[in-house]
């Protein structure tokens, strides 16, 4: 194996933390997290508590400011042990609480921030539409400012967190003509009139992991609650999409590893014809090429989170670990699958959790046809 660089050893001990964590407080409640639909509440005080929620927030709002790696280390461990529940911790932290930091007014980071930390607020994004799916400059949820308050109407759907959150950060058209330009960032609380959830969306895969539609219906918010400038919230999107697709791949990737390795051991101790399944020359030829496929992605990977660290992640070199991360993944589990045979096929087995949790990877935070759109036209001009 390739050792790994990128982390530190305040980054391992980190590690060594979640993973404790996670042994105790998730992975023995997962299976019925999965019958509920949903995470429990307490999970996420207790993860709050142990300070894994949004480290990366600044401490005059009671994070602690930490670098990304802690985010994906978090987010490793998670995916290492086939707690695809937890993916909604990886909205909150890494994908939703960044627009507030980077974008928020004071009033609202001081409001917000530190209660997000704690696990007292749930975030949750709201970009996906019905009849819109990836193309966000085609959003029809209205925020129109009537006086010092933005009225919203509007419906969204697929939306992470969607039935738990107490935050929402909600993509609108707050200029209709104004195509990309007229897009705007703006927080709405759970608990506001007008706001509604749908039902609980029945997914194939991460079962754990709540998602629904939401609806608002001249829903009313200070003007306060506005991220950033009117109009610029297509940019901020862009802007923080990188981090999102590199939190996929990162995923990917350890899911990958993951399974891999539980197929590696199970090979050595199921039979078929009076022999290991390991001894069969189909069987390494397999593993040799998903060893060999993971241990390259893992390579660039790493490489594309040191860059991130750095600030130097562009827009295509994401799109590309997004891209890699979720195809790999989705071919990895499928061979193990069925290096598992009739067993992987049985939903008490990991892999086959696996195989169902995967799929989404090459669908939400933009399609893989997306990511190829995007590299591919910056190799053409």
């Amino acid at each position: 194996m390739i050792p790994r660089t990128v982390y530190k050893a305040e980054h391992e001990l980190f590690r060594n933390s979640v993973r404790k964590f996670l042994q105790v407080e998730a992975v023995p409640h997962h299976d019925q997290w999965e019958k509920n639909g949903q995470v429990d509440r307490t999970f996420w005080n207790k993860a709050g508590e142990q300070g894994f929620l949004c480290p990366s927030v600044p401490e005059q709002y009671g994070g602690v400011n930490a670098d990304f790696r802690y985010n994906a280390v978090f987010d490793e461990e998670c995916s290492k042990l086939g707690l695809s529940g937890l993916g909604g911790t990886t909205v909150h932290s890494s994908i939703a609480a960044p627009y507030i930091i980077h974008n928020g007014s004071e009033q609202l980071k001081q409001k917000y921030l530190p209660k997000c930390v704690r696990g007292d607020i749930i975030l949750a994004i709201a970009m996906t539409e019905p009849g819109t799916g990836s193309d966000l400059q085609s959003i029809e949820t209205t925020a129109v400012l009537d006086g010092d308050e933005y009225v919203i109407n509007g419906t969204k759907t697929f939306i992470s967190n969607g039935k738990l959150a107490d935050l929402v950060i909600v993509v609108c058209k707050t200029d209709p003509n104004a195509g990309a330009k007229g897009i705007s960032l703006i927080l709405v609380e759970t608990g506001t009139a007008g706001f509604d959830r749908g039902h609980k969306l029945e997914k194939l895969g991460q079962k754990a992991q709540d998602t629904a539609e939401l609806f608002f219906q001249d829903v009313r918010v200070p003007k306060g609650n506005l991220l950033g400038n009117a109009g610029e919230g297509f940019a901020y999107l862009m802007r923080e999409l990188p981090q999102e697709r590199l939190s996929i791949g990162l995923g990917c990737i350890a899911g990958a590893e993951s399974v891999f390795q539980q197929t590696v051991d199970y090979v050595k101790e199921r039979k078929a014809f009076g022999k290991p399944l390991a001894a069969f020359q189909n069987t390494q030829f397999k593993l040799a090429e998903m060893d060999t496929e993971i241990s390259c992605a893992r390579v660039f990977i790493d490489k594309c989170l040191e860059l991130h660290v750095q600030g130097k992640l562009d827009a295509v070199t994401a799109s590309k670990t997004k891209l890699l991360g979720s195809e790999l993944l989705g071919r990895v589990v499928d061979e193990c699958v069925q290096l598992y045979g009739g067993y992987g096929y049985m939903w008490e087995y990991p892999v086959t959790r696996a195989y169902a949790d995967a799929r989404v990877q090459r669908i939400f935070g933009g399609t893989s046809e997306i990511m190829k759109l995007i590299i591919g036209r910056s190799l053409l001009g």
